[in-house]
């Protein structure tokens, strides 16, 4: 009588290889499913969060080149400004009814000590520019502010001319006087004294920069 072998698989209760290397590879599809949503999750975040450095830079960037631009524009308080004081200006005044005259002194404030040295050698030219602009002044237009601040642009735009240096003049307009007003009645008011102020107007296409930045009075006598 021949012996019956029995199936190991059946007596130990093992699964069939198969059906083992079955779940396995689905296991490790499962695994490699996770890991590929996980990582493009991981690569969409990481993108997310380099746009968002860029912006952030981008933005740090236009705000340092505007606190650049700001910070250019004003002045270095660790420069001082470069002054080239002149010899006082003593000028007989336009004046038709009386004699008077003028003392004044004045320093020009320019953009580097370079320029400076370049303007003393035209300095001759420079104070005969300045005494025709006071020459032609009268003592009731140099009286005033506005008399002075016009006498400071006549000498900046002035100034430079000896050397080379044309800075345009201002275009003066000036406005009309309103027409006088009519009452319901027919009457016509008088019309109220207006004043014309006279507004400057820079000329189109006037790009040259003017190396004397300020016209400063140290003092300013008229008798």
């Amino acid at each position: 009588m021949s012996a019956v072998i029995a199936d190991p698989a059946a007596v130990s209760g093992a699964v069939p290889f198969k059906r083992g290397k079955k779940k396995l590879l689905i296991l490790v599809a499962g695994v490699l499913a996770v890991l590929l949503a996980g990582g493009g999750g991981t690569v969409w975040i990481m993108k997310k969060r380099a746009h968002a450095a860029l912006e952030a830079t981008a933005g740090e960037d236009g705000a340092t080149a505007a606190e650049a631009a700001h910070a250019a524009a004003r002045p270095d308080a660790r420069t001082p400004p470069t002054y080239l004081p002149l010899d006082p200006f003593v000028i007989n005044l336009a004046d038709k009814e009386s004699d008077r005259y003028a003392q004044i002194g004045i320093t020009l404030e320019v953009e580097s000590p370079m320029f400076a040295d370049q303007m003393k050698g035209y300095m001759p030219a420079v104070r005969n520019a300045i005494l025709m602009i006071i020459a032609h002044k009268t003592s009731k237009e140099l009286l005033g502010r506005a008399g002075k601040e016009e006498l400071a642009d006549e000498i900046m735009r002035e100034s430079v001319r000896p050397m080379g240096i044309e800075i345009a003049v201002p275009e003066p307009v000036t406005v009309a006087p309103v027409a006088p007003l009519v009452a319901a009645s027919g009457a016509q008011d008088e019309a109220a004294p207006i004043e014309i102020k006279k507004v400057v107007v820079k000329r189109p296409g006037e790009t040259v920069r003017n190396p004397v930045q300020h016209v400063h009075f140290s003092s300013f006598i008229i008798q």
